[in-house]
């Protein structure tokens, strides 16, 4: 259940990472890389992320697709900002990836669309982490999906969340 002062801390966290400059301040501070390759953030709300990764230059591999590692990269920050936006809501959690599974089905060229819908289950397993005082995983999936709408990988990013005393 989400009290209404949480529910201003999603949609302000939403708020300011959603504006273009503070999007970028944040990500030269603490995801350069990220910054980098050109992430940006296409969707958020409480319950799903979409970022989106573009095939260029320094995203590229020797087989003119997206190298792996940076549609990992994509593929986690969907999944990382819904649970740092719960995280924000409310008392400090840690957070941390544990596990990542990926499964590719196609080549990625083009603007890549990485999507989770996870918001829900990672705001639960936060809140009862917060509760109870004890660690909750959660495998949060991200998918991605070309230009023409064909899914091109399919991420499991298992997040631990764990209330800090």
């Amino acid at each position: 259940m989400t009290s209404t002062s949480d529910t201003v801390r999603l949609e302000k966290f939403r708020r300011d990472i959603s504006n273009p400059l503070k999007l970028k301040l944040f990500m030269l501070r603490r995801l350069p890389m990220a910054y980098l390759a050109g992430l940006r953030i296409a969707e958020l709300t409480a319950e799903r992320a979409t970022v989106t990764v573009p095939y260029k230059y320094l995203t590229q591999n020797p087989f003119r697709s997206i190298y792996f590692a940076c549609l990992s990269m994509a593929a986690e920050m969907a999944s990382g900002l819904l649970s740092m936006m719960h995280v924000q809501a409310g008392s400090p959690v840690s957070m941390l990836v544990v596990g990542l599974e990926a499964d590719f089905s196609k080549k990625a060229v083009g603007l890549i669309r990485f999507t989770s819908t996870d918001g829900a289950a990672i705001g639960q397993a936060i809140a009862e982490s917060r509760t109870t005082g004890e660690g909750r995983t959660v495998v949060c999936t991200s998918t991605g999906t070309d230009a023409a709408g064909d899914v091109v990988a399919v991420f499991r990013i298992t997040w631990s969340f764990r209330a800090k005393k």
